[in-house]
């Protein structure tokens, strides 16, 4: 007979954690993975809104704040160091992607200034960072 000795109805030696321990490793991949994804900016900005937005996972973030201040991952920095920081990012990741963060207040050269910047610097994967809208219900009044 297949399955052992052990008499039906009597006392459980072992429990098998195997499968308890394979779902504990999935979970984990699944967070760390996702922990990745949240990551939202430190600065409050008032991003422009966009109906095809995509979830971008961020790597080189440029922020540039109602002020014009520019950010690099959450650090203040000034326009000559943003390409020396894009180009020594750059080296570590030949595969590096950058998303431009600007509030929706800041004039449109800088946007392009700062994304002269990056190419300049050899960053050729750029991405605007944008928020969806809010769904209009039927019926009520679009202001613009």
């Amino acid at each position: 007979m297949a399955g052992g000795t052990t008499p039906r109805g009597g006392l459980i030696e072992g429990i098998n954690v195997t499968p308890l321990v394979d779902i504990m490793l999935v979970l984990l991949i699944i967070f760390m993975v996702t922990a990745r994804l949240v990551d939202s900016p430190a600065v409050p900005l008032d991003l422009p809104k966009a109906s095809q937005s995509e979830d971008v996972q961020t790597v080189f973030a440029v922020s540039i704040t109602p002020a014009g201040e520019l950010l690099v991952n959450g650090e203040a920095t000034t326009d000559a160091s943003l390409q020396d920081s894009a180009r020594q990012a750059l080296v570590k990741d030949p595969e590096l992607r950058a998303v431009i963060q600007a509030d929706g207040a800041v004039p449109h050269r800088r946007v392009i200034a700062v994304l002269d910047a990056l190419k300049e610097a050899g960053l050729t994967r750029v991405a605007f960072g944008t928020v969806r809208p809010e769904p209009v219900e039927e019926g009520a009044r679009v202001t613009p």
